[in-house]
């Protein structure tokens, strides 16, 4: 939430949480304002109407004379922290990581985002044996630690607290010297025009980097993240070989992923 608080919010803020927080104040006013903006994070016009043009981009808002509107219907959510992540939907997650880990078979290499659904994939993966799995997430690895049949292995890099997942440089060079046969992704957001989007710019980079060295992208997400729209894009839809979702999902939404030639597995809701 954005504080109230004027002096909080004048602090100096990244591009990437100032863009939240300007979604933020779009969706709580309805618009807002240049020269507003400006003062509040003191930075340049230019600068916030760049933001504004990237809002744009994204189908968030709509620029007008001095400031935006909200896009009528926009569907961009905000971050939920991981307690609630964790307590939403749980039981349609592990019937989506039972489905996941029938795919998995001794010797696969793979890449396990961070995430609850993934945190899910892992617990199940804990018996077995010859695998290797590299992950980014905190959670992911903290559970794979008795896993003494799985090789495991971590990214690095600078640790986000809000999904308990590594990102940065460090993080995406782990990943150039290695070939994997599948990446599990977890999304914050999907749109099957609009492509697949998380709440933060740095994991969105890693993210992409990860779909680079995996032979096989597969989209383990519950129906609730179809029709949304995070900030940051990871990859187009089209680039997905696999969507693992519940029966929920939207009519349209899953004719659009068959019509473009992805497989999708469902399971119960």
């Amino acid at each position: 939430m954005i504080s109230t608080d004027s002096s909080a919010e004048k602090r100096i803020v990244g591009t990437s949480e100032r863009r939240e927080q300007i979604i933020q104040k779009l969706r709580q006013q309805g618009s807002v304002q240049v020269n507003d903006l400006s003062a509040t994070y003191g930075v340049s016009t230019v600068t916030i109407r760049n933001d504004l043009a990237f809002l744009e981009k994204q189908g968030i808002a709509v620029r007008a004379y001095g400031g935006a509107l909200i896009c009528e219907g926009n569907t961009s959510t905000p971050e939920p922290s991981m307690e609630d992540k964790s307590a939403l939907n749980t039981g349609v997650k592990c019937r989506i990581a039972k489905a996941a880990v029938d795919l998995i078979k001794p010797g696969h290499r793979i890449i396990l985002d961070s995430g609850t659904t993934t945190c899910e994939i892992a617990r199940m993966l804990r018996q077995h044996t010859d695998l290797i799995v590299m992950t980014n997430g905190m959670n992911v690895a903290n559970t794979l630690l008795a896993a003494e049949g799985v090789e495991l292995m971590m990214t690095g890099g600078h640790l986000r607290r809000q999904s308990q997942s590594f990102y940065g440089n460090q993080a995406g060079q782990s990943l150039q010297n290695y070939h994997f046969d599948m990446l599990f992704l977890g999304v914050d957001a999907i749109d099957t025009e609009r492509g697949i989007s998380t709440h933060n710019e740095d994991e969105a980079r890693l993210n992409l980097s990860m779909c680079e060295v995996a032979e096989r992208i597969i989209v383990v997400t519950d129906s609730s993240k179809f029709n949304s729209l995070s900030l940051h894009k990871i990859i187009d839809t089209s680039r997905i070989d696999m969507i693992i979702t519940d029966d929920g999902i939207p009519a349209e939404s899953l004719k659009d992923l068959q019509r473009t030639g992805i497989e999708v597995l469902l399971v119960k809701a």
